[in-house]
């Protein structure tokens, strides 16, 4: 009788358990969600071209590590979507590198940086290739990554710095992408 009742009891779990996971499943799907990056880019388009993005920084060369690196990620997550000219494209992304700046974070003492902080600020456009009209746009996305100092160092500080902008150019382009295909 004991045996009996455990065994109820387990389908009894068993059935509640496979409920939930139902109706969670189904919840999940009702409301569309998606992983990032995994929409549709934004009216129609399918094939886009990536200019290279104009720098209104004291960086020389920023634009070029940025661009790049947006153009990677597309590859990356949708190459069939890159348009290798303008002419062969449904739309244009443009974007602007408005502004980089560095702040310290950490210190030892109080006249000695050990760890600063680059924060970069771009403002992006997908406009239709036959006319200039803007499908998408996104002002102010930011995104900031460490770095450290080294005291000793002006040239290792310089090229940790270097590398921290690049770390930095990787994020911003996969948040980039992500809010490109995504309507949220």
């Amino acid at each position: 009788m004991e045996s009996l009742r455990s065994i109820k009891f387990i389908m009894f779990i068993k059935r509640k358990v496979i409920g939930f996971i139902f109706v969670s499943t189904m919840m999940v799907c009702a409301c569309g969600y998606r992983f990032a990056g995994q929409g549709q880019f934004p009216q129609g388009v399918e094939r886009i071209f990536i200019e290279v993005f104009e720098n209104r920084t004291g960086k020389t060369g920023i634009e070029r590590v940025v661009t790049n690196q947006v153009v990677f990620e597309f590859t990356r997550q949708r190459e069939k979507s890159l348009a290798n000219g303008a002419e062969n494209a449904d739309a244009i992304l443009k974007g602007v590198i408005r502004n980089i700046r560095t702040q310290t974070i950490s210190r030892v003492g109080t006249e000695v940086a050990s760890e600063r902080e680059v924060i970069m600020t771009v403002d992006l456009k997908l406009v239709k290739h036959d006319g200039g009209e803007v499908l998408w746009a996104a002002k102010g996305i930011v995104d900031r990554a460490t770095y450290g100092v080294v005291e000793a160092s002006t040239l290792e500080t310089e090229r940790n710095e270097s590398l921290a902008l690049a770390r930095l150019s990787e994020r911003m382009s996969e948040r980039i992408f992500g809010r490109l295909t995504n309507d949220f």
